[in-house]
């Protein structure tokens, strides 16, 4: 059986962790292959969003499987730790060591506990059914959180939020992780899937470049002072010179019609001669 399943359905790609039986915790073997996932996703120019989730409808992903990776770790040696640290790939193939600034969207449709909540934040959206519980769970086992947990958690529900949730070990539902902005949309068990999907397809329907240049002004923008995150952000603006459909959108204001975006990169003086 295969422990990653990668699926593409026009411009939308599926990640999914195939491992119900264990709810969906990710050994060595599989976090290999959902890298591989994300590099295939990541260099593909015609997949534009990916959702990520994982197999039935009990667990997204329970974190690492302990029973694996320990004896992983200790095979691996000294040099591992810095290995890792500075070259991933992260947990679950996402959380370190790859930047990907097309769209990412969580469908989490269950347990979503310890390395799974690192693999969610992760994402740019995250939208959650109704069953869906949350919580630093490796904190009983004395594991720690070393693939961004304690840096995007409290970037997403703020320090003091953050701070509960990894020192208390404490689990929180669904309309819980709602409220404090963990997640973007609670849905009924079952329809997480679905409701990413729709959300997919919104973002599909917009021209992706500024979409691209947008997300990644934000995400390296990110713990900048504002006058360089201003400059960085008019930078990656002025990168959609070069795209056709930088020009479609605002013809197409003019002329009173529905854009016709090509999403395709070409040379500026190409595109004055259009």
């Amino acid at each position: 059986m295969e422990t990653v399943i990668y699926r593409k359905e026009g411009h939308i790609v599926e990640v999914i962790i195939n491992r119900p039986e264990v709810h969906n915790c990710i050994d060595p073997e599989t976090n290999w292959k959902l890298a591989e996932a994300w590099c295939k996703f990541s260099e593909d120019d015609d997949a534009w969003v990916a959702i990520v989730t994982g197999a039935g409808d009990e667990a997204f992903c329970t974190g690492a499987d302990l029973k694996k990776w320990h004896s992983y770790v200790l095979e691996q040696g000294v040099g591992f730790p810095r290995r890792n640290a500075y070259y991933g790939p992260g947990f679950g193939g996402l959380t370190r060591g790859i930047q990907i600034f097309k769209p990412i969207i969580a469908a989490i449709n269950g347990m979503c506990y310890a390395g799974g909540l690192e693999l969610a934040l992760a994402a740019d959206i995250r939208i959650a059914s109704e069953n869906a519980r949350f919580g630093v769970l490796n904190r009983r086992w004395n594991v720690g959180l070393g693939d961004g947990g304690t840096q995007r958690l409290w970037r997403i529900i703020g320090l003091g939020r953050a701070l509960e949730l990894i020192l208390t070990g404490k689990e929180i539902d669904a309309l819980e992780a709602y409220k404090i902005g963990l997640v973007n949309e609670v849905v009924p068990k079952g329809k997480a899937m679905d409701k990413a999907r729709e959300v997919a397809e919104v973002i599909c329907g917009y021209p992706q470049g500024s979409i691209r240049t947008d997300k990644e002004a934000l995400i390296r923008g990110l713990g900048l002072p504002l006058d360089e995150g201003l400059r960085l952000e008019n930078l990656l603006f002025w990168t959609l010179l070069f795209n056709k459909d930088f020009f479609e959108g605002p013809r197409a204001f003019k002329e009173k019609r529905k854009p016709k975006y090509t999403n395709e990169t070409e040379k500026l003086g190409e595109v004055l001669r259009v």
